[in-house]
């Protein structure tokens, strides 16, 4: 019987290249996602205002969303000789909470609102989000 010799082949390495290539697309999502977390789900600040709400309505070409208008108590003037109502434009997170403020509409509410740096189609055409009414 004839012996036969086996030796085995030597693992295959990753070229550098590929790894350094890999690092860079995994930092670069990563940095992606962390921009993407701060500008549309970053809660950049909250609070609440008070005032007359004036309108919701529900409007958008592709997400219907429900957008609302509060008329605040106080004048203000932009240019001189004219005078101005504050007015504070929002969108509406919660479906029964748009219902009920749209059935109260000239109703006197305190809303507790979420701004955040960008808006999302999804989400509303404004940076303030209400999402729950403080008083009424």
């Amino acid at each position: 019987m004839a012996t036969q010799n086996f030796t085995p082949a030597a693992p295959k390495r990753k070229s550098g290249f590929r790894k350094i290539i890999t690092i860079t697309i995994l930092v670069l999502l990563l940095i992606g996602l962390i921009i993407f977390w701060w500008n549309y789900l970053f809660v950049f600040g909250e609070g609440v205002k008070s005032g007359q709400l004036n309108y919701v309505v529900k409007k958008g070409n592709l997400f219907k969303t429900y957008e609302g208008k509060l008329i605040q108590s106080g004048i203000r003037s932009q240019q001189a000789g004219s005078m101005q109502s504050y007015e504070f434009e929002f969108s509406i997170a919660d479906d029964s909470l748009a219902n009920l403020l749209m059935n109260n509409s000239g109703s006197y509410y305190n809303l507790h609102y979420k701004e955040y740096k960008h808006a999302l189609p999804w989400r509303g055409f404004s940076v303030y989000v209400v999402d729950a009414i403080k008083a009424k």
